[in-house]
């Protein structure tokens, strides 16, 4: 692999071909004009380019089933974001091509933002504000401070480590479980291993979910989760569809032992117009909008990926394609 040759540019020296690889997105209009910026290091060709042995990296979302076939010396894919799943599952990914995610500190922020705002949202009754004004009703709510609502957070990665600190900046008790020992830091306990998750569950209030897609983690969100949280309990779903279980969110919400959900990721996406969860009165849902992708972090992922295989080094933020993140 390491005598393949890739294009050179205008002074002579080498790019890397990255093929763009995706089932929903026009990659290449996503990228804009980070395409021109990374243009000297990174050669951005088409899945249909009939140059395909020389391409070492690629960049994917949702790859069809025998996308990866086509490139015998693939070495390399990049996420265009932190979750990795969809590639993970493509059944032409072969075990040695390293699999990147981005690492994006503004994306954390953003996911954070939405997050916060869904917590502060149940804290203050927001939503029955809103059914009031609906039915013109004036009437003040009695208020709770944030120390009195604890937040258990599944997941202490990038985003979940961003979230447990803005949320405990505002004063609010928060608790993260992750499924391997994380260190706790000032802004959160932290719980680890089954034992750990119900602990966590049975000490929360409001349960975000920032875990990425495994399948140890695929259905996490189910009737037994929802039971072991404080009654009256509330979910901020932005992990990824598979993680819920549906039907034991609607049987939560319908007997009160949740009273809402905010849920920004589907199983199936776009939602269908017929899904229960478009008119039940508790849900809030947002098309997968949480936070937005940073082209410009993918570009550089791109480019850092590339310079990594041409020094025979693994790439920065490559997973560990056992534990799947």
């Amino acid at each position: 692999m390491a005598g393949i040759e890739n294009t050179a540019n205008g002074n002579g020296e080498a790019r890397f071909r990255c093929a763009l690889v995706s089932s929903r997105l026009n990659l290449r209009l996503c990228l804009g004009e980070e395409v021109s910026r990374i243009a000297h290091r990174v050669e951005l060709v088409d899945h249909d380019d009939d140059r395909a042995d020389d391409v070492r990296l690629a960049l994917a979302w949702h790859p069809w089933a025998d996308a990866f076939s086509r490139y015998p010396n693939l070495q390399a894919v990049c996420s265009i974001g932190a979750g990795v799943d969809n590639i993970l599952s493509c059944p032409s990914l072969r075990p040695h091509i390293h699999v990147v995610r981005v690492v994006d500190p503004g994306q954390a922020l953003m996911m954070s933002g939405f997050v916060v705002w869904h917590v502060i949202g149940h804290q203050r009754c927001f939503a029955a504000y809103h059914a009031q004004q609906r039915d013109r009703v004036w009437r003040p709510r009695k208020q709770r401070g944030t120390d009195r609502v604890p937040i258990g957070i599944l997941g202490y990665g990038e985003i979940g480590r961003k979230v447990a600190a803005d949320l405990a900046y505002l004063g609010f008790p928060v608790l993260c479980w992750s499924r391997t020992p994380k260190p706790s830091s000032g802004s959160a306990r932290s719980y680890h291993g089954f034992a750990g998750l119900v602990a966590m569950l049975k000490e929360s209030e409001v349960l975000v979910n920032v875990l990425p897609l495994t399948r140890e983690t695929s259905g996490i969100l189910d009737a037994q989760a929802f039971a072991n949280l404080r009654r009256g309990g509330f979910l901020v779903q932005v992990g990824r569809g598979e993680h819920l279980v549906e039907a034991d969110l609607l049987e939560a919400l319908d007997h009160g032992q949740l009273t809402g959900a905010a849920l920004d990721v589907f199983a199936t996406e776009p939602l269908p117009p017929s899904h229960p969860f478009w008119a039940h009165p508790k849900i809030t849902i947002t098309p997968h909008d949480a936070s937005d992708v940073n082209m410009m972090a993918v570009a550089n992922t791109l480019v850092a990926t590339a310079e990594a295989i041409c020094a025979g080094r693994r790439p920065p933020y490559a997973i560990d394609r056992k534990l799947g993140y």
